[in-house]
């Protein structure tokens, strides 16, 4: 793209004067970098995916208040994290994890394996463990 056909479509994600490097051809038709305000195209993007995030959000609350999954599910999509990134902060195993989203497993964990849940998500085990979707 042309430096002069740049967006400067002033996107959400650039408040406050903050701006996003894009590389552009310039008038002798070398590559060179402009700033831009933002993107309409990326905006919807965007406002799609947050959109998508909050859904998946309040579906695991639903789910924790309904007692289908624990509450390590609800605060794994609050912290948009999956399963092997939880399972990578906390060191344990992936299908180990999801064992513990089950909520009759997840009542029986110890202490220890708890701590592990809420430094992950940077809670207390008290928030982890009495947390109901409410």
């Amino acid at each position: 793209m042309k430096k002069s056909e740049v967006p400067q479509d002033n996107g959400r994600v650039f408040e406050k004067g903050s701006r996003e490097l894009y590389y552009a051809v310039d008038e002798n038709g070398d590559y060179t970098t402009e700033l831009s305000t933002g993107w309409d195209a990326k905006n919807v993007v965007q406002d799609h995916t947050m959109q998508e995030l909050q859904e998946r959000i309040e579906q695991a609350r639903t789910d924790v208040r309904n007692n289908k999954v624990s509450p390590i599910v609800y605060f794994m999509e609050l912290r948009r994290m999956d399963w092997q990134l939880v399972a990578d902060y906390t060191g344990m195993w992936k299908w180990r994890v999801k064992r513990h989203s089950k909520p009759n497993v997840f009542r029986r964990l110890n202490e220890r394996t708890l701590a592990k849940y809420a430094d992950t998500f940077e809670i207390s085990i008290d928030q982890l463990r009495n947390y109901t979707g409410d």
